[in-house]
């Protein structure tokens, strides 16, 4: 089994969100369960990806972070598809990688690697003169040292999924973003009450070619803060798409992980079917061999 470590949504070493890669041979069967976990908690990263070959083009992937298991991780695709062109595995532009969360198209040139995500879903939307929905938002804007205040006019909370549910949280500029005071027991207990991975907060971007500034949450997976995520900044994709905020054929970038000292661009389209792709670049830190 070779290793690897993978900076996902950067051109440079140390930025982005580093992931942890392992290259299974084409008739070596995926490890066990409990075997992946332990693998994920020695390496310490947020995810680490499990690749199986499996002919053809196609891939299956098992992700696992220092908790558990998940069924889709954007950044460690990213990080994988990286690693399967510069070991020579790729055949041609466009792959197959097979997850948990459904077949995803995978499409790599020099400069780039997109990943089509699950069909977004709408999990909840949230009204606020409903007493039980308005309580809840309340609670969401608390679990970060803020009131309602905070929440721009014409954008509210909502639970989307283009692969993991997150809860998207708007916040009116990045001033607000960057000053956040996360109280991770309450984060944990609404993401485990709601059936989420986290939340994703975010401001819209203040320059022209910034869509939106963000910051990643997911404690209840043992992730406090995550510099990139890409199935949140597809949820993200989706939201803003709905609003009228995005449009088909638009290269949207989302920026994160400024707050953890490692900036990350995450770049989205969405088709003119309204399917979501996400992208960027990664860069391999380290390889190796498993004894």
């Amino acid at each position: 089994m070779k290793m690897f470590i993978a900076d996902a949504f950067t051109e440079k070493h140390f930025g982005g969100n580093p992931a942890g890669i392992a290259l299974l041979k084409a008739d070596e069967p995926f490890p066990s369960d409990d075997f992946m976990q332990q693998m994920a908690a020695e390496l310490k990263h947020s995810e680490t990806a499990f690749i199986h070959p499996e002919g053809g083009g196609t891939f299956s992937l098992r992700y696992f972070t220092p908790a558990g298991e998940v069924d889709l991780c954007g950044h460690a695709t990213i990080a994988a598809f990286t690693v399967l062109k510069d070991e020579g595995l790729l055949e041609s532009h466009e792959s197959t990688a097979l997850t948990k969360a459904g077949r995803l198209k995978i499409f790599t040139d020099d400069h780039l690697i997109l990943m089509s995500m699950a069909k977004a879903a709408d999990i909840r939307k949230f009204d606020l003169s409903s007493p039980e929905d308005a309580k809840a938002v309340d609670s969401f804007y608390q679990s970060f040292g803020l009131t309602k205040e905070a929440m721009p006019n014409d954008l509210l909370p909502q639970i989307v999924s283009t692969g993991l549910p997150d809860i998207l949280l708007p916040v009116r500029d990045k001033s607000l973003l960057d000053t956040l005071k996360p109280d991770f027991d309450k984060i944990t207990e609404i993401s485990r009450s709601l059936n989420v991975v986290g939340f994703h907060v975010f401001s819209l971007g203040n320059k022209p070619d910034i869509t939106a500034d963000c910051r990643n949450f997911a404690p209840l997976y043992a992730i406090n803060e995550e510099a990139a995520t890409g199935t949140s900044n597809g949820a993200l994709t989706w939201y803003l798409y709905e609003k009228g905020i995005i449009e088909p054929g638009m290269t949207n970038t989302f920026l994160q992980g400024e707050a953890m000292g490692r900036p990350s661009k995450i770049m989205s389209k969405v088709t003119e079917q309204g399917d979501i792709l996400i992208g960027g670049n990664a860069v391999i830190l380290f390889r190796g061999e498993l004894e």
